[in-house]
Parts: C-alpha cells; sequence; structure tokens
C-alpha cells in the first residue's frame, strides 16, 4: 500500500496510527500541503479528487478523506478492530470520533487557516483566537463524553479504538499551537497513555520521512 500524507496533518496521522494498529506496511509518499502540493493536477486528477491528503492506494483502489479509509482498513482487515461490532459500543465510538473529525478538525484545518488570514484579512492573533476558541468548544464535548461513558485506560476500554485515532492527532495539533489543554484531564490521561503504545508513536510527526521542525 502507499500513502499520500503529510507529517503534520492530522487526518494523515490518524491513518498512519490506524495502519501500525492493524500492522499494516506501506510506503509513505510526502504531500507537501504547506506550498499546495495537493492542489498538483496530476495529484488530484490520479491520486486524490478531494484535492487534499491522505489518500490510501492499495492496488488497483485508490480513495481519499481520512473516515473512509479507516473504515476501509477496518472493514478489510477487522484485527484489532477500530469500531466495535456491538451496537452501543460501536455508536459511543462514533459518536466522540465524530465530534473531534465533524465538529473540531474542519473549523481548524489548514485551508480554513489560510483563508481567514488571507482573504478575510485577519491578523496572526485574531486567526489564532480561532482556532483556541474552536479547539476549547470540541475538547469541552470530549471531556464531557469521557466523563460520562469513557473507561479504561482509552477512551472507551482498554484497547484503542476509532476514538482514540481521532483524539490524539487533534490533542497533538492543539499542543503543537499552544494551546491550554489543562482544563482536560480525562482526554490528556488517554493522550499520554498513546505516548507508550507502539503505533502511536511509530504515527507521530516526528516520525515521518517528511518531517520538518
Amino acid at each position: 500500500m502507499q500513502l499520500y500524507s503529510f507529517f503534520n496533518s492530522s487526518t494523515s496521522y490518524r491513518v498512519r496510527i490506524a495502519l501500525a494498529l492493524k500492522g499494516l506496511a506501506f510506503d509513505t509518499i510526502p504531500v507537501n500541503i504547506r506550498v499546495g502540493e495537493h492542489h498538483a493536477g496530476a495529484y488530484v486528477d490520479e491520486v486524490n479528487p478531494s484535492a487534499a491528503v491522505p489518500a490510501l492506494i492499495d492496488g488497483d483502489f485508490s480513495l481519499g478523506q481520512s473516515l473512509a479509509i479507516l473504515d476501509y482498513l477496518d472493514a478489510r482487515w477487522p484485527a484489532p478492530r477500530l469500531v466495535p461490532q456491538d451496537i452501543e459500543a460501536r455508536a459511543r465510538v462514533l459518536e466522540l470520533a465524530m465530534l473531534v473529525s465533524c465538529d473540531m478538525h474542519p473549523v481548524n484545518n489548514l485551508r480554513i487557516l489560510k483563508y481567514l488570514q488571507g482573504p478575510l484579512g485577519l491578523s496572526v492573533e485574531q486567526k489564532n483566537a480561532w482556532y483556541r476558541h474552536w479547539v476549547d468548544e470540541g475538547m469541552a464535548g470530549v471531556e464531557r463524553l469521557l466523563g460520562k461513558h469513557g473507561h479504561g485506560a482509552w477512551c472507551f476500554g482498554d484497547a484503542p479504538t476509532l476514538a482514540d485515532v481521532c483524539l490524539i492527532p487533534q490533542i497533538a495539533n492543539a499542543q503543537r499551537t499552544g494551546c491550554d489543554l489543562s482544563a482536560y484531564p480525562r482526554a490528556m490521561a488517554v493522550y499520554a497513555q498513546a505516548q507508550t503504545h507502539p503505533a502511536f508513536l511509530a504515527a507521530a510527526p516526528n516520525r515521518q520521512p517528511d518531517y520538518t521542525a
């Protein structure tokens, strides 16, 4: 398999975690979204029509969008499962994963931040305030969900699930941008747990071939 990825992309990070958890070998093909490589004609035409990262190539099958890729990996290689089969456990994992991937990430990804500071003319301080606001909104929801339903060392139990796969990259990005996450102890305990797990460590941005400080 080939994974088109950018080291600091939280959506790429999600897929790298899942591939590592499932023990699947893959080649990384870096796509530098900071300089717009994801908009190159050949990439859009031949790899990912969404003009984004990540993209997964598995033989003659190609797929973009991280949640679709994660679902594909879980269906094709179900051990270990990212989404439980039990109906209620499945719903609980998806609830938190979608809070992160549908509510938090879309308003704080690179293209949004560039638009805020470019065409809309926001200052760096205003852009950073935007970012922190939506991190706090999302993390407060995560913390409430974990306080009410979370259990075990991970979000929901003693093994990582899709909830953890989505949450850890979002926390990593929030830390990188200087957000204060001290108000979210349960979420940060999960993050600390991830820092002891080989799959999460292998998927970290600073372990990627395109990493730059």
